[in-house]
């Protein structure tokens, strides 16, 4: 179980640190972790029960994840989310417990609702973590979890469906930590940055958790902040970070050229995940930065990672996501008959790391699942030494800087305006975040594009409300009358 991971360092080595607060070793760690999960069992939560969260980064953050995936199973929230996703979100997780801040998330704690225990979490300057809780259930006394259950479950998005719940198990996830761990040849004395939030599989697993796996130190930031990253590289010592094209772009727009930034000399690596990187941001970043870039490709589903490029003297290939770390990539036809060498298709998986199913989504895990193998909805193909490049998405999520977002959720929120009667959003090219959020609405009332995207943030998190709203006369629609946002995109973007 994931509590094994907390035996890889030694007892009086750091394990977390939280850049400006208190760090922790590996026996403080083990501690706090086996008493909270204790804690959580006598306020009366077993084992398959959901425990959200709604932290920001933190050891707070970090300690509840543990936790509560050994007492029941975890599913951390964004803490940026508006008051009707959090109903959403714990609603359909179907959330026994919520852990908040000991002030603020206001809009969490009123999404809770009666049968949800709200827990506080709170640590103080030594780095202890302590929970608090009002009403109480009657104690549960359980055996450690097993390896096949639930650990954490978190959302992916869908295209023309609310999103889909994904439920990861303990062995998904070590799986996918070791493989992260073993692709970079992490040590004890690695030092990871983790500036990713720790709500997504990415800052929790590659960052943190593959540390823990290591026996390394992971250096916790509250959030990025490119105003104080590379003192933060240079006082604790990193040795690596992860992070999105976005989060990059920003550090290389903000360094001069020939002048290496103070710090970055104890980088051993930097890893790129969860957006395509250009392969002249690659070139720019190891000639400003010094140090070797790989890119790397992960999903939800798959507990993160599923391919990487290789550091030195492996091979680093700009443009492809690498090999598979772990496991086994096929390019499959619509008809699920694997493709040859150089053929595109749809990128499909097989391992341990990847997720048994979506939970009570019958349909979704039908159209998922060929012979065993996960449809990513990924386009691309495989060279001739099984390096994977990605030439699109069949599905057609909006990938704004490594969020995922649905366009049938900013729909259902365009369309809850009165004014709205059509309404249809799509990705734009966007040179920071790689796409914005647009959409295309018919009006059968009066409307402004300002008025309809102050109605959007009302009801959505930032990253997910349209930046560009077009009010148009009728939406384009296909012969047959049916709305694909591909075309609907191509045809409002040559008429702007």
């Amino acid at each position: 179980m994931i509590r094994d991971l907390l035996e890889r360092g030694s007892p009086s080595s750091t394990a977390v640190s939280v850049a400006g607060g208190a760090s922790i070793t590996y026996d403080r760690l083990r501690r706090q972790v086996d008493e909270l999960a204790a804690t959580l069992s006598g306020f009366g939560i077993g084992r398959d029960e959901r425990i959200a969260m709604a932290l920001p980064n933190g050891l707070e953050m970090v300690v509840s994840f543990l936790a509560a995936s050994i007492a029941g199973a975890a599913a951390p929230l964004n803490p940026a989310y508006k008051l009707d996703e959090f109903r959403f979100y714990l609603g359909d997780t179907g959330a026994r417990a919520l852990i908040v801040p000991p002030r603020g998330a206001e809009e969490a704690r009123s999404a809770a609702g009666d049968k949800t225990l709200i827990i506080e979490v709170e640590a103080d300057a030594e780095g202890e973590v302590r929970f608090s809780c009002e009403n109480t259930g009657a104690g549960i006394n359980h055996a450690p979890p097993a390896l096949d259950d639930t650990a954490l479950v978190l959302h992916t998005s869908g295209t023309t469906s609310r999103p889909k719940r994904v439920p990861l198990s303990h062995a998904n996830i070590m799986t996918s930590a070791r493989n992260v761990a073993e692709t970079y040849r992490l040590t004890p004395d690695d030092v990871s940055l983790c500036v990713m939030p720790l709500f997504h599989v990415h800052g929790l697993v590659a960052s943190t958790l593959a540390t823990l796996q290591s026996g390394g130190t992971v250096v916790v930031a509250p959030r990025f902040n490119p105003l104080s990253f590379w003192s933060s590289v240079r006082d604790y010592r990193a040795t690596w970070y992860s992070a999105v094209p976005t989060i990059h772009q920003v550090l290389l727009s903000r360094s001069k050229s020939g002048s290496r930034p103070a710090g970055a000399e104890g980088l051993r690596f930097i890893r790129s995940c969860s957006a395509s990187l250009p392969a002249q941001m690659m070139a720019d970043m190891e000639e400003r930065f010094g140090v070797p870039v790989v890119e790397a490709y992960g999903m939800t589903e798959a507990a993160h990672q599923m391919a990487s490029n290789s550091l030195p003297p492996g091979t680093r290939r700009p443009g492809s996501v690498g090999q598979g770390t772990g496991v086994s990539l096929a390019i499959l036809d619509k008809h699920g008959n694997a493709l040859p060498t150089g053929s595109k298709g749809e990128v499909s998986i097989k391992g341990p790391n990847v997720f048994g199913g979506y939970e009570e989504n019958p349909e979704a895990n039908a159209s998922s699942f060929t012979g065993g193998w996960f449809r990513t909805g990924d386009e691309g193909f495989l060279d001739s030494d099984g390096f994977l490049t990605l030439t699109g998405r069949i599905k057609e999520l909006i990938n704004r800087g490594g969020e995922k977002i649905s366009p049938r959720e900013v729909d259902e929120a365009l369309l809850a305006h009165g004014a709205v009667s059509e309404a249809v959003c799509f990705g734009i090219p966007d040179k920071t975040y790689g796409e914005e959020v647009a959409a295309a609405v018919v009006l059968q009332g009066t409307a402004s594009e300002s008025e309809l995207m102050a109605h959007c943030k009302s009801l959505l998190a930032d990253f997910k409300a349209p930046k560009v709203i077009y009010i148009v006369d009728k939406i384009p629609r296909t012969a047959t009358g049916k709305v694909q946002r591909r075309n609907v995109a191509a045809e409002i973007l040559k008429g702007d």
